[in-house]
């Protein structure tokens, strides 16, 4: 029985991931979600008595699989500008791949969102936390400011996302390895920018699927 509950409750949360992505917070009807997850509206009510509650799962389950990609990454035996540049492909690919993730991601950055955490400010964090690093390593260039450099890879990953929303190929791994070959020759100190692979190393493991806790 056990068991069951959890595979519902999980079903229950992907389907409403697809109705939130699909429709937006507010134009999404728990019976829709309840029929995507194959189940009855009591099943549904069993396991969330709202749809902020709902909602509020969705983001939390988005969360955990963020934080455990974002934490996998520092077990790269990577230098920390490789680092940041395997995670921000590890990221992208599980927005990609991932509608929980996605959904979880739209619905926190809505005025309305439900968690105390900015998952966006999360992200701007573990970048500038990655090159301040990688400024003490001595893997970056004299200019431009590791905090301008944080600003600028913050701001161009968040508009690949909202940009997703109406092309997926902006979260392709075309797309993010393009960006790392714009920004590196002006951002990589010349001792360690051959060596550097703006595709990534394929170090880290693929996606964070089925939660886990943040680190």
């Amino acid at each position: 029985m056990q068991e069951r509950a959890v595979r519902t409750r999980r079903a229950l949360i992907r389907s409403a991931a697809e109705q939130f992505e699909r429709h937006g917070y507010e134009k999404t009807r728990l019976s829709e979600v309840s029929n995507g997850a194959g189940v009855t509206s009591g099943a549904l009510h069993f396991h969330f008595q709202s749809k902020p509650e709902l909602a509020d799962a969705v983001e939390r389950t988005a969360a955990r699989r963020l934080y455990r990609a974002a934490w996998r990454s520092q077990q790269s035996p990577a230098g920390a500008l490789q680092t940041l540049i395997d995670v921000t492909h590890a990221l992208t690919r599980l927005l990609h791949e991932d509608v929980v993730v996605r959904a979880g991601l739209r619905l926190n950055s809505d005025a309305s969102g439900r968690l105390c955490l900015s998952l966006r400010h999360a992200w701007q964090s573990c970048v500038q936390q990655l090159l301040a690093r990688a400024a003490d390593q001595g893997e970056l260039a004299g200019t431009p400011a590791p905090s301008h450099l944080a600003q600028t890879m913050t701001a161009a990953t968040t508009g690949y996302e909202v940009l997703a929303r109406e092309n997926r190929e902006w979260l392709s791994h075309r797309a993010v390895t393009d960006l790392w070959r714009l920004l590196l020759p002006g951002a990589a100190a010349p001792a360690v920018l051959a060596g550097l692979r703006p595709e990534g190393t394929g170090e880290l493991p693929r996606g964070a699927r089925g939660g886990g806790a943040p680190p």
